[in-house]
């Protein structure tokens, strides 16, 4: 199963709300980045609570003290840097603590490959990164998502998948995340797609341009 598929939309499509959010927002364009789980990490921690521009600046820094040549920096020229170097780039005491651990964990082969990933379920992805620092669930859903193309992915504690739907349902409050877990069961197996269009559907709303629907 892929992302935005014909398929996926006419299962979507099903359901009226969806149905008027897709013809809305138009085509899916989700689009995947092919990095290894490790990298993708990695910058999801240096990303944490700073900017997209200060924290890619961060980011570059950090990079920059990585003599590993082109690419991204393997765990072990990470782990080669003294935590000091680390905390000179702009990381916080945490973001190196947790990049760390990240580096150790990817290599020791926790954290697995690209090609190791495709043979694990996304439950077993969830239960096996979770427990890396500074790696929450929410972390590891975006992971699946846009760097490995996992098709039936429904972020229920994210802020714009749910207000996205509050806005195309016409609902005063967002549903609770366990809620909105079994109200998103009627997309399975293509609940990414539907994320992406809640994302989206967020996103009009913000800058004033979703139209309600009529009727749901």
């Amino acid at each position: 199963m892929s992302i935005g598929t014909p398929e996926a939309l006419k299962h979507l499509r099903r359901d009226p709300m969806m149905k008027a959010v897709i013809r809305q927002v138009g085509p899916c364009t989700l689009t995947v980045a092919k990095r290894q789980p490790y990298e993708a990490l990695v910058r999801a921690i240096a990303h944490q609570q700073v900017h997209g521009r200060a924290a890619e600046a961060i980011l570059g820094r950090f990079l920059g003290c990585c003599t590993a040549g082109p690419g991204f920096p393997p765990p072990e020229a990470v782990l080669a840097l003294t935590p000091e170097q680390m905390r000179a780039c702009g990381l916080s005491g945490n973001k190196v603590l947790a990049i760390r651990d990240i580096a150790e964990k990817a290599a020791a082969g926790v954290v697995p490959t690209r090609t190791v990933a495709r043979r694990l379920s996304d439950d077993d992805l969830i239960e096996r990164l979770v427990p890396l620092r500074g790696v929450g669930r929410w972390t590891v859903e975006m992971l699946l998502i846009f760097t490995l193309g996992r098709a039936d992915i429904l972020p229920v504690d994210d802020f714009g998948v749910r207000e996205g739907y509050r806005v195309a349902a016409g609902l005063e409050e967002q549903p609770k995340p366990r809620a909105f877990a079994t109200i998103g069961e009627a997309w399975a197996p293509y609940r990414t797609t539907a994320a992406w269009y809640f994302w989206r559907a967020a996103d009009l709303h913000k800058e004033g341009r979703f139209r309600q629907p009529k009727a749901i």
